[in-house]
């Protein structure tokens, strides 16, 4: 399989990067970046055979067969598209979308096309969360409750690498996007309550520091969410899964009961690295010719309800 990465040497394109690397039958042919000089070192450095600022001229290329989109935010949508269009499969960073409208025209363009379209959404495939999902799906356990916190230092416009964006972050559609879609995931229903609401306005950047968001399915189970850019401690997202039999606590690729003693993930997935099982099944789907996890017919659900919270943030 012969890979794209647009947007190769971000915080999240070096991790596709690297995760590439480690699957059998798969290499990044063609790297895209926005500075030619910094591109060209880059793909020199990692041996790749080809490098461009004009995503266009990868997707001309005939040893091109799929995309990945590790691009600003902003980008997504049209660039999944332009994809699409161009006959390649592709995958794109999350939100696949910064607004509904763009992601219901994702959704249409897929079907037409017909090709392997999917959203990042990492944490279906944390072997922490696949384990969990196991569990829910042999009957063995039921969410009631999962509580989540999403915590960042971030006062700047600045990456995962401690570098300058060029766009800027957002707390709902970037960061609260893993979570609303992970809670539908495994609770198997789509939030029918939600609420949300929102801290001060940075002056600079433009955006909400602070936010508390709630939702409920129809099952009765819930999700409470916290997240902040303003938290001067351990950054990440930490989520409580409080459950009918036991509580448990997963943390990246660890996981925990609520006791805090170590549960082995041994023998859940080929790899404990969640970026690398996320591109395994992006591309296990295109060489078996199905539907991905989380192809984007299934992530819309999760792009739905945050235009409902986003909503209840306005109101």
């Amino acid at each position: 399989m012969r890979i794209c990465i647009a947007g190769a040497s971000g915080a999240f394109g070096m991790k596709h990067m690297d995760a590439i690397a480690a699957i059998e039958g798969a290499e990044v042919v063609s790297v895209v970046g926005t500075k030619i000089d910094a591109i060209k070192a880059f793909a020199q450095e990692r041996g790749v055979p080809h490098y461009t600022t004009d995503l266009a001229e990868s997707l001309a290329r005939d040893d091109v067969d799929a995309v990945i989109l590790a691009t600003p935010t902003q980008m997504h949508a049209a660039q999944t598209i332009q994809c699409l269009e161009a006959g390649k499969h592709v995958m794109s960073e999350i939100p696949m979308a910064d607004n509904i409208e763009d992601a219901r025209k994702v959704v249409e363009v897929q079907k037409k096309t017909g090709l392997v379209a999917m959203a990042g959404h990492t944490r279906r495939f944390n072997p922490s969360h696949q384990w969990i999902h196991n569990k829910i799906m042999a009957g063995e356990l039921k969410v009631q409750q999962m509580d989540v916190q999403t915590y960042f230092f971030r006062r700047s416009n600045k990456n995962a690498l401690g570098k300058a964006r060029s766009w800027t972050d957002h707390l709902l559609w970037h960061h609260a996007c893993h979570t609303v879609d992970l809670f539908q995931y495994q609770t198997g229903e789509t939030a029918s309550q939600v609420q949300a609401l929102q801290g001060p306005i940075h002056p600079e950047l433009g955006i909400a520091m602070d936010m508390s968001i709630g939702m409920k399915v129809p099952n009765g189970a819930i999700c409470t969410l916290s997240l902040s850019f303003n938290n001067d401690g351990p950054f990440g997202t930490f989520f409580r899964y409080i459950c009918d039999n036991g509580t448990y606590i997963a943390r990246y690729d660890d996981l925990f009961d609520g006791s805090e003693n170590k549960i082995d993930l041994s023998g859940v997935a080929v790899s404990n690295n969640g970026i690398e099982l996320q591109d395994r099944e992006f591309i296990s789907a295109i060489q078996e010719g199905r539907a991905p996890n989380a192809c984007v017919t299934q992530a819309i659900d999760a792009m739905e309800t945050l235009h409902r919270l986003e909503e209840c943030l306005e109101a």
